[in-house]
């Protein structure tokens, strides 16, 4: 369902894919996923790995609803909001979406919606039906 591109001419990232491939199939767009749980309450307040896992654990949420899993990621964004946490969210990604990476973009911001959220994450999903 998805074929990750990687050019021998084009540097190899590390934690990313440089393009994803994908056939026909259901694209699932996730909205951007903050460190909210199921009753509203922020989990891992001033703690970007706790928020982190929380997010990851809310994306996969979203893409079982869906009939997805996290290998149908093509596409994540991740804004943080200092660039000393972008080991913290890499380790806990590979948790998550393993070794096949998908297309992914880091922007460090400002900030975000609510002053203690440290770490959004949206994504695209490719799911077979």
């Amino acid at each position: 369902m998805k074929k990750i591109i990687q050019p021998q001419n084009v540097s190899k990232p590390k934690n990313y894919s440089q393009g994803v491939l994908v056939k026909p199939g259901d694209l699932l767009f996730i909205a951007g996923q903050t460190a909210l749980d199921a009753h509203g309450e922020i989990v891992g307040v001033g703690d970007v790995a706790a928020q982190t896992i929380q997010v990851y654990e809310n994306i996969g949420a979203i893409l079982a609803e869906a009939g997805g899993t996290f290998a149908d990621i093509v596409k994540i964004t991740r804004y943080f909001t200092d660039v000393a946490f972008k080991d913290d969210i890499n380790r806990i990604q590979v948790r998550y979406l393993g070794k096949d990476f998908p297309a992914s973009t880091g922007i460090v911001v400002g900030g975000l919606a609510r002053e203690e959220f440290l770490v959004e994450i949206e994504a695209i999903a490719c799911i077979e039906t």
